[in-house]
């Protein structure tokens, strides 16, 4: 699931401090969530979180730059993300001379501020469930390719028949739960992004991208920007004479501090889940996903380092792609290691048994879901070799040396042009 939708991750601290884990979408929070949220502690109402009829929390929560989560904290577009979210335009930003990785960077005026080219920070403005407009025509007997067809061609007219209803708007229509339910996202983007303030490498990435999946983290693992807008507070490339965004909503900084069992809950921008994979498809994670990527991207970043620590030219032009490599190598690294302590190949096993079980006492039950599981192991079995050698080519080839994605990029250039 692409990292598009606004959800709420809670835990929700009660009198016996119980975490509620979960991802709730938020338009759904007045139907399904709002009382066992209120009942926990929550004093916001779900209209005060989200609403397209009035400003509410949404409005102050963005995705910055390619998919992070960022906040509005005041009323001139003062914007809070990470600092490994900030990170790449950070490096883009810095040089021998202004190294602003290493020292870090504090903007003391506005003027200081220092345009980030190419950042963009999005607004949603309103999300809508389009499932029957996606589906509501293919037909429960449509093989693949025709369910693809006609499934295309109505995304693309509702795109079009949202574009015109939201001028200037950005218009996304995504699939969610492997292609049964679709959303329509209105965006407002905004590219006059401004650094303002990031702490040190020493601060900011403390133990390194390696310590983002370990708990506790002592990382300052934060970054500062502002949002600037035209004279009428809309969308408008960098001009000195753009204006602080004036937003809708401002997620305020409370000096309060907090107190034992109060309410807690997080709301951005999450990542997909793979935690309904089967058994083959966990095992393919494993073997064929995960260890190539761990062997290749071990090997590359040794190389990298190296070249880094004898030079701060290379240093810095190479400090987002190392962290970016050095992230999800540690992911690999840890999601292998979590799988195997606790047994989850067994587990799923267990549960494909119990729903073979389940369709084995009915006769309907066999007509529909009979072949469930042995098409999932054939798929999955007979895709493993081509899996590994699939990631060993895109870690090593593909995202490995820079001379490759040179030539890519002039191939698309050419053929863009022919």
């Amino acid at each position: 699931m692409k990292k598009l939708f606004l959800l709420i991750a809670a835990a929700c601290v009660s009198l016996t401090a119980v975490a509620d884990e979960g991802m709730w979408m938020l338009p759904y929070l007045q139907k399904m969530n709002i009382r066992d949220m209120k009942a926990r502690g929550c004093k916001l109402s779900a209209e005060d979180i989200y609403s397209i009829n009035k400003s509410s929390l949404k409005d102050a929560v963005v995705i910055f730059g390619g998919g992070c989560t960022g906040e509005i904290v005041s009323p001139d577009g003062l914007l809070f993300t990470n600092h490994h979210c900030g990170y790449g335009s950070i490096q883009s930003l810095s040089s021998v001379e202004h190294d602003y990785l290493k020292n870090g960077f504090w903007a003391m005026s506005r003027q200081e501020e220092i345009p980030a080219p190419g950042l963009k920070v999005r607004f949603i403005r309103s999300i809508s469930d389009v499932t029957a407009d996606i589906l509501g025509n293919v037909p429960s007997t449509a093989g693949q390719q025709e369910y693809e067809r006609i499934t295309s061609e109505n995304i693309a007219s509702l795109t079009a028949s949202l574009q015109e209803a939201n001028p200037g708007m950005v218009v996304e229509v995504k699939p969610f739960f492997e292609g049964n339910q679709y959303f329509a996202f209105v965006i407002e983007v905004y590219t006059d992004v401004r650094l303002v303030g990031t702490p040190p490498t020493s601060i900011g990435k403390f133990g390194g991208d390696t310590d983002n999946w370990m708990w506790p983290r002592h990382t300052g693992d934060f970054s500062v920007f502002r949002v600037y807008a035209g004279a009428d507070n809309k969308p408008a490339s960098y001009s000195k004479d753009n204006k602080p965004y004036q937003p809708k909503y401002v997620a305020e900084v409370s000096l309060q501090g907090y107190q034992d069992k109060d309410y807690a809950m997080t709301i951005g921008f999450p990542g997909s889940t793979d935690r309904y994979l089967c058994s083959w498809g966990v095992q393919q994670r494993i073997e064929d996903s995960n260890k190539p990527r761990i062997e290749v991207r071990g090997i590359k970043q040794a190389i990298w380092k190296d070249a880094m620590l004898k030079s701060d030219e290379v240093r810095i032009k190479y400090a987002s792609k190392y962290a970016g490599s050095s992230n999800y190598w540690k992911n690999s690294i840890g999601m292998n290691k979590g799988l195997a302590n606790l047994k989850v190949i067994d587990r799923k096993r267990e549960e494909e048994a119990a729903f073979a079980a389940w369709v084995a006492q009915d006769a309907k039950r066999k007509e529909v879901y009979g072949d469930v599981l042995n098409l999932l192991e054939k798929g999955y079995t007979s895709s493993s070799e081509y899996k590994k050698i699939s990631t060993y080519l895109g870690e090593a080839f593909l995202s490995g040396a820079e001379i490759v994605k040179l030539a890519r990029m002039i191939c698309l250039l050419y053929t863009s042009d022919a």
